[in-house]
This record gives structure tokens, sequence and C-alpha cells, in this order.
């Protein structure tokens, strides 16, 4: 039997999809709409595969992995969203996520995404796969030898920052929610390896990353 956990807050989603999962004679589903108590469920059973929606109150599906795989590193966990993943899709992966699932996703797409997941395979949308074909920037400091490779979305977030743009601002000129932004403005941070915007502003310009006349 394959044991499965799904986490949501929207619980006519998780049942909705425990409906269709059961329907696969080998498919064990447990649900849970708390990401606060979805640790507990971790710690006191064994799952085969962890299915988290991104976008939680108090734990999101990030912070979730994160935890989760600090509790346990084999654990295969797949990110079960509606929303777009691009935007945080490298720190998403960083944090050890399997693959991503589509909340729109057919009852065999769903199926096939799990199986695939099961045998170490990564699961991506093709969307995605598409994306992850342009090629990023690939900068380094003289100085100190570093070197950071960026996205053409962190690029046009980093020219924005340089602007001296609030995160209103930059969220709404590039079309993303403020939530996804903040994901981003954490992946520079870290890239860089500072805590916050004026830092990552510097160490760009120590990059030659942002022209002098963009610099506020």
């Amino acid at each position: 039997m394959i044991n499965i956990l799904i986490v949501d807050d929207h619980l006519s989603i998780i049942e909705g999809t425990k409906m269709l999962l059961e329907q696969e004679p080998d498919f064990k589903i447990t649900i849970e709409n708390s990401s606060l108590r979805a640790m507990d469920q971790i710690k006191l059973n064994q799952y085969d595969v962890l299915l988290f929606d991104l976008y939680m109150p108090h734990v999101n599906g990030l912070e979730l992995t994160k935890k989760a795989l600090s509790y346990d590193p084999n654990l295969i966990i797949l990110i079960y969203t509606g929303f777009d993943i691009k935007p945080h899709f490298n720190l998403l992966v960083e944090a050890g996520v399997s693959g991503f699932l589509s909340k729109t996703s057919s009852r065999e797409e769903l199926v096939t995404g799990i199986r695939c997941a099961l045998r170490r395979q990564a699961v991506l949308p093709i969307s995605l796969v598409r994306e992850l074909r342009r090629p990023g920037i690939i900068a380094s400091d003289s100085n100190s030898q570093e070197k950071v490779i960026l996205s053409s979305l962190e690029e046009e977030i980093l020219s924005e920052l340089a602007k001296g743009k609030s995160t209103r601002e930059i969220s709404t000129k590039l079309a993303m929610s403020q939530r996804s932004l903040e994901y981003n403005l954490t992946a520079l941070y870290q890239k860089f390896g500072v805590r916050t915007r004026v830092d990552t502003v510097q160490k760009a310009k120590d990059f030659g990353l942002i022209p002098e006349e963009e610099l506020k």
C-alpha cells in the first residue's frame, strides 16, 4: 500500500483529490487541512509521498518542505498547487521538493506524477521545462572571486530594486503577487549572502550587474 498525505487549507480541494486518488487500489490517502498540524502527522506516520499546497496560512509549502526534510531527508514531497510556481522554482528545488503537480490535473496525470516521484523521477510541467531552457546571467566579483547565477526574472527584480521601487510597485510592474516577489527577494538575498535590499543592490553593483545610472 502506498501511503500519501495531502496538506492543503482548502478542505473541498483535498477531499476531492482524495476521492480521485483513492480510485487507485494501492493508494491510501490521508488529508490534513492545517499546515501547523502537518508535522505531527509526518512524525506519527510513515508516508511514501507528501503533497503540499504552496500557499497556506501559518506555514507555507516552502517552509513546510524545509521542516519535513530536516526531520527526514528521504521524504518525497510534491508541491500541489493551482498557482504559477516559476517565480519561486529555484527556492523550492533548493528546499528539496521532488516535483510539482497542478490542481487542474486529471486523475491520470496526478497518479502518473505520484508514481514517477516514487521511482525518484522528477515531475515537471512542460511549460516549466521550457522556461528552464532560458539562460540566466552568470556574474562574478573580481575582488572576491564569488559568482552568482541570476534568472531573467531576478535580473528584472534587481533592476527595479536599484531604482528604489517599493514591493508593491515592483510586483505591479512585473505582474506578480507580493508574496511571490518576497520569495524571489529571499532568493536574491541568499545568492548575494546579504539580508537587506540596500546590501543586495550594493552587492549587485560590485558584481557589475547594475549600471551606475540605474542606482538612486
